[in-house]
């Protein structure tokens, strides 16, 4: 859907108000506002130019407001704070005097500058001169633009049937939405299901469960997809089409779980639920409390695959006549407009950590393991055994941290497994108290509310803390009993244990599937490989394609408050947008010049949402604008200026390089930053008062990806003497993955200057949090010491041989090379 056509107010010869704000003496103090709106009332397109108090204020709003009336404004810049704090504020005064929101400009001359030079006035009188002289070349270019509406369908996907799944399932269900739940094992619960206990309240877990279960199951506003996979999904925020692979039961739905069939089925094997401690038929209901509550066959184990019935027990044991060989799997397409992702974790399997003897010796067992093995129904009855010689232990080990905090396995701690097993703990010691209990931990973290009570608990009950992981287990061959090796860190001495049975407890990771949903849906990945969220802080719950929402685990490590916490987190963020039942998308789009376009679809292979597809006969590329994020990667990407990107547009950005440049430029650096990390960076060391050296320029975009290797030579062949490009860290960009595009291209450059005999260090590279303003601050320093370092035979010999490969939109508007 192209954006709305706008009024031509950009065909206006500009009538700029400048309004410099003081802030009292945060930017006051240290910059002389007065000059620098006096040298604001001199720029070009500049009709009025002022400096007040408090601009933000109701008073300093309503004297923008008048300005614009009376003075016929059409465009507006206020010097003052980070467009991230208050430019929502400054739009709705431009809005509401009359002028489109989109003809606003700021210069942040408090974060990224008063306060970064508190002890350099003039400096910083300067370069908040140079940041509004660089706001006002900006405004120039703008154009007014419209925001447009986008229907939502009021039906929800949740994938993953776990405790979180559920819970946002019936949270939506319950607001009167239809809410499609897909599972992919044949029975919703998840690992909650699995577990015998929770924490810290020590209640049954499968109590607290079946009730959620059965009521998914029979709610009429959820349609229950088990054994179900998402096999594509198309559209944007509102809008998504989905389609799902529901997979043969070879049981039809009028199955009363009787289980005569599994009684004369002749095929075992291993139980999935009760972690392979014991076997199950090849049909088989995966657990007691099971919904749907109907068996199903293990085609894979059957004997009667491949369409050959050699064995009909099961069909001749049904009295109902529910077994159906005959079934195939089913393709559905579903609509919906927002879709919740709660597909949960895995185990870590200890295999590889070879000293513990996991799989080697039977009496070394993991944390889930035990979890089935103590639970009523799990294969001992609810009886502590050894699986060695199935006696009572007397003496059981825990060992802490396998899988987590590791740079062998996973180096993130798994939140939930210091909890786990002081309950465990406990429960060994209520129900077999002549047990003995060693726990050997790195550090007992118990931080949720009843979490330290717990702890405390577990040690007045005699359960044994020592600080320390052993090293290696030894097994007795004629035994099975364990020693253990390892040393007390807290005693400094090394110990031996004997112990009966060592459980394992083992981290959770990322489920080995993410990357299909990650690819399926267009989102991020931490670097420990679970989904990113849109900001840890202010949207948690959010992923940043529109529309889509974490809960539980698959965001990462939590217990299972968190995990429902969150999942009503999640439904109350989607049950927001189809409430309203429209979506407005930001006119930061990229739109595409037909008469341009070559069709040679690299835009396609960089944008990280798929907003652009190519028309089948023509070969020309189209912008599906409700899926455009707006990082313009695209925009950089695109060989023959096709596309442009809204109120981000090269004009305004060579605007900027040539205010920059204007005066001076060999003592400048020309510094590209992420609007939501390293500009984020910037303003952290503002607001932090980290002090560094003022010859540094920023012009802020989107995304790194939005930078050009035309913006960075433009910028040299200006006199420039550094520049720098930044943004977020590899594998935690805000727009999936743009950021390896901005990698590439920066790269592209070095190799050019190192074959035209170019200091290849003037241009720097940056992956700054919006959390590191320490970094920021120092790389700012990095950057003072290469401008020092730069010569006047650099400079020249740069203007003369890095030659543009090609004139780009805008760069004709420089005044002098």
């Amino acid at each position: 859907m192209p954006p709305k056509k706008v009024q031509r107010k950009e065909k206006e010869e500009p009538r700029i108000g400048v309004y410099v704000c003081h802030c009292g003496l945060n930017i006051g103090g240290v910059v002389d506002c007065a000059q620098v709106a006096e040298f604001a009332s001199g720029l070009p397109g500049v009709v009025l130019s002022k400096h007040n108090l408090y601009t933000c204020s109701e008073p300093g709003q309503e004297l923008i407001k008048a300005d614009i009336k009376e003075q016929r404004l059409n465009r507006i810049v206020v010097a003052s704070c980070t467009p991230r704090l208050h430019e929502p504020t400054f739009r709705a005064a431009c809005r509401d005097a009359g002028l489109n929101p989109y003809l606003f400009e700021m210069a942040n001359i408090r974060e990224h500058c008063s306060w970064v030079h508190l002890h350099e006035k003039e400096a910083a009188t300067e370069k908040a001169q140079d940041l509004v002289r660089m706001a006002v070349a900006r405004a120039r270019f703008l154009a007014a633009q419209e925001t447009f509406e986008v229907p939502v369908t009021r039906k929800a996907l949740v994938i993953g049937g776990g405790v979180a799944g559920i819970q946002a399932a019936l949270d939506l269900a319950d607001s009167g939405y239809k809410v499609y739940l897909v599972e992919k094992d044949p029975s919703i619960g998840g690992r909650m299901a699995q577990i015998d206990k929770t924490f810290p309240t020590m209640d049954c877990s499968i109590c607290i469960l079946a009730p959620k279960m059965s009521e998914a199951g029979r709610h009429p506003n959820i349609e229950l997809l088990t054994l179900s996979e998402i096999e594509g999904v198309e559209g944007y925020v509102g809008n998504f089409t989905v389609n799902v692979r529901r997979k043969a039961r070879f049981v039809t739905d009028s199955c009363t779980a009787c289980g005569d069939c599994a009684k004369v089925c002749p095929q075992v094997a291993p139980d999935e639920f009760n972690a392979g401690l014991s076997m199950r038929r090849a049909i088989y209901m995966s657990f007691a409390q099971a919904v749907p509550s109907t068996y199903q066959i293990d085609m894979d184990l059957c004997l009667n695959k491949h369409g050959m019935v050699a064995c009909d027990k099961c069909f001749q044991a049904c009295q109902r006549q529910c077994v159906d060989y005959s079934q195939k799997d089913e393709l559905l397409t579903i609509e919906v407009g927002t879709i919740i992702v709660a597909t949960g974790v895995d185990v870590y399997d200890p295999t590889p950590l070879t000293e513990f003897g996991y799989r080697k010796f039977p009496n070394v067992i993991t944390s889930l393991e035990f979890e089935r093995l103590i639970n009523a129904g799990g294969p001992s009855g609810g009886n502590l055994i050894r699986p060695s010689d199935q006696q009572i232990p007397q003496t059981v080990a825990f060992l802490q941290c396998i899988g987590s905090r590791s740079k062998r396995s996973n180096i993130y701690c798994s939140n939930i497994c210091c909890m786990n097993t002081i309950k465990d703990a406990l429960l060994i010691k209520e129900h077999w108290p002549e047990t003995q209990v060693l726990v050997f931990y790195i550090d007992i973290r118990a931080f949720g509310k009843g979490f330290e009570d717990l702890f405390q608990r577990a040690r007045r009950e005699g359960v044994s803390f020592i600080r320390g992981v052993p090293g290696e287990i030894i097994e007795d061959p004629e035994t099975n009993n364990l020693t253990l090796i390892g040393e007390d860190t807290l005693l400094s001495q090394l110990y031996r244990y004997q112990v009966d049975m060592a459980i394992l407890s083992v981290g959770i990771e990322p489920r080995k599937d993410s990357p299909v949903i990650q690819r399926l849906l267009n989102l991020s990945c931490a670097s420990d490989g679970f989904f990113l969220e849109a900001h840890p802080k202010l949207r948690p719950v959010d992923t940043p394609t529109g529309g889509i929402f974490l809960a539980g685990c698959a965001e990462g490590p939590k217990d299972i408050k968190d995990s429902v916490t969150q999942a009503s987190a999640a439904a109350s963020r989607a049950n927001i947008l189809m409430a309203q039942g429209k979506v407005n998308v930001e006119a930061i789009t990229a739109v595409i010049d037909e008469t341009l376009c070559q069709g040679c679809g690299m835009c396609l292979k960089v944008c990280p949402y798929s907003a652009i597809r190519q028309d089948p006969e023509t070969q020309i590329a189209q912008v599906t604008q409700a899926s455009c994020a707006g990082c313009g990667t695209c925009v950089a990407e695109c060989p023959f200026s096709a596309i442009t990107q809204r109120h981000f547009t090269d004009q305004q950005i060579f605007a900027q390089i040539d205010a920059i440049t204007e005066e001076s430029p060999e003592t400048k650096a020309v510094a590209f930053c992420c609007n939501w990390c390293s500009y984020a960076g910037a303003d952290f060391a503002g607001v932090s008062r980290m002090q560094y050296p003022a010859p540094i320029r920023i012009i802020r975009t989107m995304c790194s990806g939005r930078v050009s290797t035309e913006f960075i030579e433009y910028a040299f062949r200006r006199g420039a003497a550094a520049v720098l490009v930044s943004g977020c860290h590899i594998g935690d960009c805000h727009y999936i993955n743009a950021n390896y595009q901005t990698e590439k291209r920066v790269n592209k450059v070095w190799k050019k200057m190192e074959r035209l005999g170019l200091d290849k260090n003037r241009l720097q590279l940056a992956w700054i949090s919006a959390a590191e303003g320490n970094l920021f601050a120092r790389k700012m320093k990095e950057m003072d010491e290469i401008i020092q370092g730069v010569t006047t035979e650099e400079i020249e010999k740069t203007k003369q041989v890095l030659v543009p490969r090609k004139k780009g939109k805008g760069e004709g508007i420089e005044t002098k090379e």
